[in-house]
């Protein structure tokens, strides 16, 4: 198939396709003439990157993911450990941003305390 079919059926732009090829992310298809011709596995690719990036990875962890692949299989253990990866990075975001929630709700308090220990708390 041709990229503008490539990139229908995977829900990308061609520009993103040129892009991912420019970059080492996708490798680059076989040629009829002057037209890149795209198979089922460039396909699936391609959803993966655009799902992937939806869920918050960047272009260059992906990189990694698809490194040596060079037109082989889809590199699954690669894939799951980069996924393992990420999952463990969101947690130590979220495990960031409940202490810093903590330490919210305790200056919250000491406030209030000193609000309501304050005679002049209530001009």
């Amino acid at each position: 198939m041709y990229i503008g079919q490539a990139a229908q059926l995977s829900g990308t732009t061609i520009k993103s396709i040129r892009h991912y090829e420019a970059i080492g992310l996708l490798p680059t298809p076989p040629r009829a003439g002057r037209y890149r011709l795209y198979d089922a596995q460039s396909v699936e690719q391609l959803m993966f990157i655009k799902c992937a990036q939806q869920l918050g990875f960047k272009l260059r962890e992906l990189q990694q993911v698809f490194a040596t692949q060079q037109g082989q299989a889809f590199p699954w253990e690669r894939a799951q450990a980069a996924l393992a990866q990420k999952r463990r990075e969101l947690q130590q975001q979220i495990d960031d941003l409940q202490q810093l929630q903590a330490r919210l709700d305790l200056f919250e308090t000491s406030l209030e305390q000193a609000r309501e220990e304050c005679p002049l708390g209530n001009l």
